[in-house]
């Protein structure tokens, strides 16, 4: 506690002006461009990594960067999605899973789960990801088997995130997209979710076509108005 305390009173004394100034700015509203969805791993640090300024992110973080569908669990995460998405404005939001997950550690080895009910019942939200793999890849174990559910337990959550309403209307006429991530820790290198082809593939901004997992937008064009008779 003690060095949470000195680290604050170090950033107030070593502040630049341009950062207040901004604090200034922000103290009254927020107009962040993208949430961002991730595990609360204390080796996760979004503003960090993307070298972001405050206001930038919409910062959630949970067990296993988990979205529960609509209706089944009223949640946190779901209630900062709307709000995100309906009072906020955010262009994107991305879904960002990470290597060694201990959630996802916990899918391979339920027996890890002994004596934390909690966490074994929010878990459930990601027992889709098991269930693809063990059917799909049943001969792959350890490392391997934990880089696959990390990624599908991705894709299930972009999955389960469509079926909020606020979600689904805002993809519906353009103005969201969504994104899947899988952020290596000791490479420091992210892969993104390609619904195309199908797989995680290396993010690179020098890359004109960066995949996302949004669907076509139905309602983007203007309603052509009907002549009169």
């Amino acid at each position: 506690m003690e060095r949470l305390i000195q680290g604050f009173e170090e950033f107030r004394r070593d502040m630049t002006s341009e950062h207040r100034e901004l604090f200034a700015r922000l103290a009254s509203v927020q107009t962040p461009h993208t949430m961002f969805i991730t595990c609360a791993d204390s080796r996760i640090m979004p503003e960090l990594m993307f070298n972001a300024q405050p206001g930038d992110l919409f910062v959630y973080r949970n067990v296993g960067n988990i979205v529960p569908p609509y209706a089944q669990h009223v949640s946190g995460v779901v209630a900062a999605i709307e709000y995100a998405v309906t009072a906020l404005n955010v262009q994107h939001i991305v879904i960002c899973g990470h290597s060694d997950c201990g959630a996802m550690k916990a899918l391979q080895n339920p027996a890890a789960l002994k004596g934390k009910p909690s966490v074994e019942q929010w878990l459930k939200h990601a027992d889709v990801a098991r269930y693809v793999v063990e059917k799909n890849r049943p001969t792959i174990h350890g490392a391997e088997g934990l880089r696959y559910l990390t990624e599908e337990n991705v894709v299930g959550q972009l999955e389960n995130m469509r079926t909020l309403p606020a979600v689904a209307a805002a993809m519906a006429n353009g103005s969201l997209r969504i994104h899947g991530w899988i952020y290596d820790i000791a490479k420091t290198e992210i892969t993104a979710f390609d619904p195309i082809e199908g797989r995680f593939r290396p993010l690179d901004s020098r890359d004109s076509n960066v995949p996302d997992a949004t669907p076509h937008a139905r309602f983007s064009t203007p309603q052509p108005i009907a002549s009169a008779a």
